[in-house]
């Protein structure tokens, strides 16, 4: 018996591993060459009578009001000369990055056939840690001084918002951007739908970064993806206990669901805890929903949280 079980459990493992490979091979073969633009670059070493054309060729990023003396004493200014500088040190070949973004949309283009291929454009930003990279319909931008490394000396920040200022994490910032402009708004404001509205999103990160680890796309550490496995059934529980699922106090969002540097349980566990564990269930419910039901990635993301939650058959590993 035990001899039986263990086969068919090889078999269903070989047979994943086919179907997988069968998807691998598909978007292998979807043509796509992603262009990059580095404006960093022609922003950082154009000449002061070259703004004129800059502005022509990148109207977005000047918007209007601003007088051209503010873009001229950045372009001179010896602090952006010296970020700028770093930035070349990281990113001097770009080629590698732009590789991982081929891939990625060519399984955009897999699951989603009439997206647009987008061009990626790289700036110097306003070290806004909010906006880091951005997809726009035909553009995706990236502020290249948001991933020089967490220990990079430009970086004042809390250490649970500089542990993703990492090369890495460009693929899974642009796949957050990209879902998020791809799932409807949730209706209501429960703790239930922000927790699968955030897991929608990263259940996406598993069909279009395949080879990503689970602690790249949640943008954990692998000792925060350790603890949250561990404490699963736990974090539930309390969920169910304190009645939390369909309550909309606002409070609950800032608790559970938006970066911080420790999920509030108001318990010994909380030092321990990383922050929006409530996401991280949220992605286990749409796991087990995908896992549980024929739909594919465009219609997960329009599903409501109601129906993916009763048909979900959660149940968290003990």
């Amino acid at each position: 018996m035990k001899l039986y079980r263990f086969t068919l459990l090889l078999c269903v493992f070989f047979l994943s591993c086919e179907q997988k490979s069968k998807v691998e091979k598909e978007v292998e073969e979807i043509p796509v060459d992603i262009k990059v633009e580095r404006f960093d670059k022609a922003f950082f070493e154009a000449k002061p009578e070259d703004l004129g054309k800059l502005k022509k060729q990148y109207p977005y990023f000047f918007p209007a009001g601003n007088d051209d003396a503010v873009w001229l004493q950045k372009m001179q200014e010896p602090i952006w000369r010296e970020v700028y500088s770093e930035v070349q040190k990281k990113y001097s070949n770009f080629e590698p990055v732009r590789q991982e973004f081929n891939s990625l949309f060519q399984h955009v283009k897999y699951y989603f056939p009439k997206t647009k291929t987008p061009k990626v454009i790289t700036v110097i930003g306003e070290m806004d840690y909010t906006a880091k990279a951005i997809y726009a319909d035909s553009l995706v931008i990236v502020a290249l001084e948001l991933y020089l490394g967490k220990e990079h000396k430009f970086y004042e920040f809390p250490n649970y918002v500089k542990q993703n200022f990492e090369e890495k994490q460009i693929m899974p910032d642009v796949v957050s951007s990209f879902a998020y402009r791809n799932i409807p708004a949730y209706g209501e404001r429960n703790l239930i739908s922000q927790m699968i509205f955030e897991g929608k999103q990263l259940y996406a990160k598993d069909l279009l970064l395949p080879e990503y680890s689970d602690a790249d796309k949640m943008g954990y550490t692998p000792e925060q993806i350790k603890w949250c496995e561990e404490n699963e059934a736990y974090m539930w529980r309390y969920f169910l206990e304190k009645e939390m699922l369909y309550s909309d106090d606002p409070k609950l969002t800032t608790r559970f669901i938006a970066p911080a540097p420790f999920s509030k349980f108001y318990l010994e566990i909380d030092n321990d805890s990383p922050g929006r564990v409530g996401a991280w269930i949220g992605w286990q419910m749409v796991r087990s929903y995908m896992k549980n039901n024929n739909v594919t990635l465009p219609e997960l993301l329009k599903v409501n949280a109601k129906e993916i939650f009763e048909k979900s058959k959660y149940k968290p590993k003990k």
